[in-house]
């Protein structure tokens, strides 16, 4: 006999929203956070995005963090220092 399991990919409705940060009426000053996945170009590309962001934008400047791996979440002390000092954050991907 051949068991099947069918797995339900719909979301529970009875979770609390998930709480929205503002958006940033203007770059103008903005502290960037940029997460670098270790992929290949990754970097290059978000110090990319960074430089137009603030010689087109005015924001103020970036911080770059690397990420342990590709497949894993930011970890903790990346997210707090960015939740502490970056007014956005942009992840970028590579390859």
């Amino acid at each position: 006999m051949v068991k099947i399991q069918v797995l339900d990919p719909t979301m529970d409705t009875t979770q609390e929203p998930l709480p929205i940060t503002p958006t940033l009426q203007s770059l103008r000053g903005a502290r960037i956070g940029l997460v670098d996945n270790t992929k290949y170009n990754s970097d290059r590309l978000l110090l990319r995005i960074a430089q137009v962001l603030e010689q087109q934008h005015g924001a103020a400047g970036h911080v770059l963090r690397k990420k342990k791996k590709a497949g894993v979440a930011a970890h903790d002390e990346i997210i707090e220092e960015f939740k502490r000092g970056c007014d956005l954050v942009v992840a970028g991907i590579g390859d």
